[in-house]
């Protein structure tokens, strides 16, 4: 059971990842067959972002208690029916709805996969399986823009999502036949419902508010009641007996709360590049999507060779240096791309894209290192599910930045040639903020304290 363990949770972990980068590569096509704007396109993303971070700690919470096979199995069915009805999608406002209930099913095996292999496998053996899943991801995210390019280049978009249903449905009729057993780690504590909801309401006013404030007062309002939930859900989880979410952890390990948020940060910045790129490169440049997956490999390409090196580095230096220099070489890159214009030569995107990859792959596992490393053994789960809310949730703030900055200046318009001194300047002001939150991130990496500083890890 072991070795089919392995292969659904590899699989599942390439199948996020190519997902989100091979849409972020189709949405100049599906915004000419629909006939869209720029700013009803980045819904197509953020949608399904928003709704996976939005779930991601509940349906996590509600597998330890319920199953997490179960719960997987669940997301895993649900994401390929909706990715085949994605596909199927006759207006721009059924694929959103559609990528809304993607999200759901992502969310449900996202947060469920690796705490399987964890189950199933021995702790000598899980620094090899998680290694081997981490790396699947890293190709998840490299095949994302060339395979996605080419399918959407020769096919049409709609054979990405068709691709995705095909993927999913194997891997849950696997997941079904050759999982034996199940395993919920929390079986016959209580779900706090309370605390999910308040989660998810508070996550999605917030995000939503942030993203559409620009368009609609009532997003404003949104905005501010989003806050104001999160905050309760805070403060209603540190009486809970069996949180969703355990916020004592940030309370009481510095170490572990500064990480986290430079993770936080590092995902605001960097989540929605390829998006804005893959605009520019179709619309303003003039590419298809075929040679404009091929420019934008360059960067999930350098992630994958320095990833390895980048993590070994920070077990001989200390984590929060190397984290912290990755983190200043992405803020740099940021920068070079406020520049951007209509005339950048694509050497220069692609020269930008190596410099973000060598500061995320020096970033993501020195960071991932020293949060696992904060810990004690026993809490590794805990802190593995928090930091891929972080990530999730940094994804969808990065993804409501531009969606709040397309609608600043580009409103209603499409993405034509017409546009595109429009569309640079949108872009322009998005890399803008996210170096700036970058640069914070910076001073969040180097907060933390260092490794010879702290006493024996504890939550």
């Amino acid at each position: 059971m072991k070795k089919y363990a392995l292969l659904v949770a590899m699989t599942a972990s390439c199948l996020t990842p190519f997902m989100g980068s091979s849409v972020n590569l189709a949405a100049p096509s599906i915004g000419r067959e629909f006939n869209t704007s720029a700013l009803m396109l980045s819904w197509v993303v953020t949608s399904y972002i928003l709704a996976s971070a939005a779930f991601l700690v509940p349906f996590g919470r509600l597998a330890d208690i319920v199953g997490r096979k179960r719960i997987f199995l669940i997301g895993m069915s649900v994401f390929s029916l909706s990715s085949l009805l994605c596909g199927l999608a006759r207006t721009v406002e059924a694929l959103i709805a559609f990528r809304v209930i993607q999200g759901v099913g992502s969310s449900m095996m996202f947060g469920t996969s690796v705490a399987i292999l964890t189950s199933v496998f021995p702790p000598q053996e899980r620094g090899r399986v998680l290694g081997l899943t981490a790396a699947m991801a890293y190709t998840g995210l490299s095949l994302g823009p060339v395979l996605g390019g080419s399918i959407n280049h020769n096919l049409g978009w709609h054979y990405i999502f068709y691709l995705n249903a095909l993927i999913g449905a194997l891997i849950a009729y696997l997941s079904a036949t050759k999982l034996r057993g199940e395993w919920a780690g929390a079986r016959g504590e209580s779900y706090d419902l309370i605390g999910s909801v308040l989660y998810s309401l508070g996550l999605l006013l917030f995000m939503y508010g942030l993203s559409s404030m620009a368009v609609s007062v009532t997003a404003r309002f949104m905005l501010g009641a989003g806050l104001v939930v999160l905050a309760i859900f805070a403060r209603q989880q540190m009486g809970s007996p069996y949180p969703i979410l355990n916020m004592m952890v940030f309370s009481q390990n510095i170490t572990f709360t500064f990480s986290n948020l430079a993770a936080l940060l590092n995902y605001s910045a960097n989540f929605a590049v390829t998006f804005l790129l893959s605009l520019h490169l179709q619309v303003v440049a003039g590419y298809d999507s075929q040679t404009a997956g091929l420019i934008l490999l360059s960067q999930p390409v350098v992630m994958a060779l320095l990833s390895p090196f980048a993590g070994r580095l920070s077990d001989r230096v200390e984590p929060r240096l190397v984290s912290s220099l990755g983190m200043v070489l992405t803020t740099l890159g940021l920068l070079a791309f406020c520049f951007l214009s209509t005339n950048t030569p694509v050497w220069e995107v692609a020269g930008n894209l190596v410099l973000l990859g060598i500061g995320f792959a020096l970033f993501s596992s020195p960071n991932s290192n020293s949060i696992m490393g904060s810990v004690e053994r026993r809490f590794y789960g805990v802190a593995a599910s928090t930091l891929s809310t972080m990530r999730l949730t940094g994804q969808a703030i990065s993804m409501a930045i531009v969606t709040l900055m397309l609608a600043l200046y580009l409103g209603s318009g499409k993405l034509v040639p017409a546009y595109s001194d429009l569309l640079v300047r949108s872009a322009r002001m998005s890399f803008a903020v996210f170096a700036g939150l970058c640069l914070v991130g910076v001073f969040a990496s180097l907060t933390r304290g260092s490794r010879r500083d702290r006493p024996e890890p504890s939550l």
